[in-house]
């Protein structure tokens, strides 16, 4: 069985959307992720979640890597993990250039390798080894010749929960996805369309598989999926519109946006110009409407119960092991309700 989990969504207030995930535990919603793009961060609001709640797991959906050193994301994972209990997840991506430059003002650099060294370093620290790494991209301690030279290895200094904290990493491109199949535990990839889902990575995941290491287990693909169960619930394709027309119109610049790319790998090039070039040229609400909903449709888990059953046997097909949802809806308590749903069809 699919495993099912939740964004933390606060468009109605933090404590609302904390109170929404302590009703969604109390049925058996899995995990619970907190976002951060160059909104609030996510640390702060997970340690508040963590003393909200008992027994869902939480994770970071995702922190970039370039804002924070390895070892600084290593000690917030391991403390994360000491006030749950045990029940946080690391994850990260690197963003985009648009954000780690123009917000960070840090460079966008070499993706693939930082990603590797950062998560080589990580378990260094969870190991409480004294840390100690030559990488092309992280050296530390640092070298005498860019530092003082009074530098020397240290390990941290509380035992953590787990020396093994599971690592998701949200990836999209080919050599992404390869490098997380071969070194991480989690996968998170974006606006997933499991019918297009082996023809765009399945060969990344076989070369990243061939390479993995055993002790990580299986990989864990938790894949998004916005969520309307019902007969009468087609309008609610509308709202997953505004996203899509962000990142495919707006993440990025033209020839140089990961999702649109995605789209275009789906089948969508034209579509996805046409949203890129509506977006780019401040027609936000065109660019919304120039989403077809043929395209939210085949990414989304919206319509009738017989239609969304059919969707969920699509996704376990494509490998897809932890559900992401988001429930298109304004109301709490029918939020928890399509949730409940969709958690009886996974039965």
């Amino acid at each position: 069985m699919m495993r099912t989990g939740i964004f933390l969504n606060y468009a109605g207030g933090f404590l609302e959307a904390v109170d929404e995930v302590v009703e969604l535990e109390k049925i058996g919603v899995d995990i619970a992720l907190v976002a951060e793009a160059y909104s609030y961060d996510a640390i702060s609001q997970l340690g508040f979640l963590a003393a909200m709640t008992s027994r869902i797991e939480l994770g970071t959906g995702v922190v970039p890597i370039y804002i924070r050193t390895p070892s600084l994301l290593a000690m917030t994972a391991a403390g994360l993990d000491y006030v749950s209990n045990g029940r946080f997840r690391l994850g990260i991506g690197t963003s985009g250039p648009q954000v780690m430059e123009g917000f960070h003002g840090v460079p966008f650099d070499a993706p693939l390798g930082r990603t590797r060294e950062v998560v080589e370093i990580c378990r260094q620290v969870w190991r409480r080894e004294r840390v100690s790494y030559d990488g092309k991209y992280y050296q530390i301690p640092l070298p005498t010749d860019r530092g003082t030279g009074l530098g020397k290895p240290l390990q941290l200094i509380n035992h953590p929960v787990r020396d093994r904290i599971p690592v998701t990493i949200a990836a999209l491109g080919p050599k992404n996805v390869e490098l997380t199949a071969e070194i991480a535990e989690g996968w998170q990839p974006v606006f997933f369309y499991p019918e297009k889902a082996h023809d765009v990575w399945g060969e990344s995941l076989r070369s990243g598989y061939a390479k993995r290491d055993p002790e990580l287990g299986p990989l864990d693909i938790m894949v998004s999926a916005p969520l309307a169960i019902g007969d009468d619930v087609d309008d609610r394709l509308a709202w997953a519109k505004p996203q899509l027309a962000l990142y495919i119109g707006g993440m990025g610049a033209r020839g140089r946006n990961f999702y649109h790319n995605l789209a275009t790998s789906y089948g969508y090039g034209e579509v996805a110009n046409h949203i890129q070039d509506l977006y780019l040229a401040g027609k936000k609400a065109e660019a919304i409407e120039a989403v077809p909903d043929e395209m939210v449709r085949n990414v989304s888990l919206v319509g009738p119960r017989g239609f969304v059953k059919e969707r969920l046997a699509a996704y376990a097909d494509a490998g897809a092991t932890t559900l992401l949802l988001q429930p298109l809806s304004g109301d709490r308590r029918e939020s928890v309700r399509f949730v409940e749903e969709l958690r009886a069809l996974l039965a």
